[in-house]
């Protein structure tokens, strides 16, 4: 009896081993086949930023033979919408979330939640406040405004009134580009820097924007123009309201549009960013935190002035041309 109770004990104890081992094993399988989420600010595919950007994560996810599941919404503006899909993406158990934050402020609620599930946050191109993210992957977009107003300074000196065209006005993206431009003029007393107007991620509203401040501001010298859609906006009402380039814009980003405004001398310099880059080590640093390695809390992916006198050089031409699918 008692060799055949010691059998049972054996017996219980290799079926308990064997369940262990494989709720472990099935475990581990369904962690490494859940994928990673990309939450961007907007998936319109009229602006060739995002669109790039997914390229990158898509080379990134073929190099590290991972999934990547895009969820966006079709503006820059719908903050809510936002909200709602990081969190229906929490829902998901992804192995990690990559967020292009629309307000820096209101998605810290949901991106905290997201961390409290026990799942790997990476910010890209714009983050939260107080850097709830593990890693913010992005352009150093203060010192980017700093470079518009350098480049501004090219074609414009003495007085002058200047204005800003943004996108959405609790971006951390637009607020450190505008805190850049405003910064670097601020100790001039003979410069003067007009409200930002926000197009909310809207080309037509830009346009129609600067069509206004153009009729109410005769004395306007130059425009910053703080993203692709807010540029071309610009760029628009400036064809038709000035067409001897007498007002001098400088904006971000590249797409068709702008250089072909560029081309024409209405734009007269952009600051392009690296959405290639920003994708690719995006996914790059969210598998690294996930798998525990160690990562910077920001990563700059860099940014370059572009005019007309350089953008047919090879290296601006790999910026201002990457290819785009169609």
């Amino acid at each position: 009896m008692k060799v055949r109770a010691s059998y049972v004990a054996i017996a219980v104890i290799v079926v308990l081993l064997m369940t262990t081992a494989y709720l472990f094993v099935s475990k581990g399988m369904e962690a490494k086949d859940r994928p990673l989420i990309l939450i961007p600010k907007t998936i319109d595919p009229h602006v060739e930023f995002w669109r790039v950007l997914n390229q990158g994560v898509t080379a990134a996810a073929k190099e590290y033979n991972t999934e990547v599941k895009v969820m966006g919404t079709p503006s820059e503006s719908n903050i809510d919408d936002q909200i709602k899909l990081v969190e229906e993406a929490i829902a998901l158990k992804p192995k990690a979330i990559i967020l292009a934050a629309t307000d820096y402020n209101r998605l810290v609620p949901v991106a905290q939640r997201v961390i409290g599930s026990g799942i790997t946050l990476v910010t890209v191109d714009s983050g939260l406040e107080g850097g709830v993210s593990t890693s913010l992957i992005a352009t150093d977009n203060y010192a980017a405004g700093r470079k518009a107003v350098e480049t501004m300074r090219r074609y414009i000196q003495g007085p002058a009134t200047y204005a800003i065209v943004s996108f959405v006005k609790r971006s951390t993206t637009q607020l450190d580009r505008e805190n850049g431009v405003r910064d670097s003029l601020k100790n001039d007393p003979s410069i003067q820097i007009l409200d930002t107007l926000y197009s909310n991620g809207s080309e037509d509203k830009a346009y129609e924007q600067t069509k206004q401040l153009l009729a109410e501001h005769s004395d306007i010298r130059g425009i910053f123009g703080l993203n692709e859609v807010s540029t071309i906006g610009a760029a628009r009402a400036l064809k038709e309201l000035d067409p001897e380039h007498n007002i001098k814009l400088v904006g971000f980003d590249s797409s068709m549009n702008e250089i072909a405004f560029l081309e024409a001398g209405t734009l007269q310099a952009t600051v392009v960013q690296k959405p290639f880059n920003m994708g690719y080590l995006a996914v790059k640093t969210a598998l690294q935190v996930y798998n525990g390695e160690k990562v910077k809390a920001s990563i700059d992916t860099g940014s370059e002035v572009i005019m007309k006198e350089n953008m047919y050089t090879r290296e601006n031409q790999k910026l201002l041309f990457p290819f785009v699918e169609k």
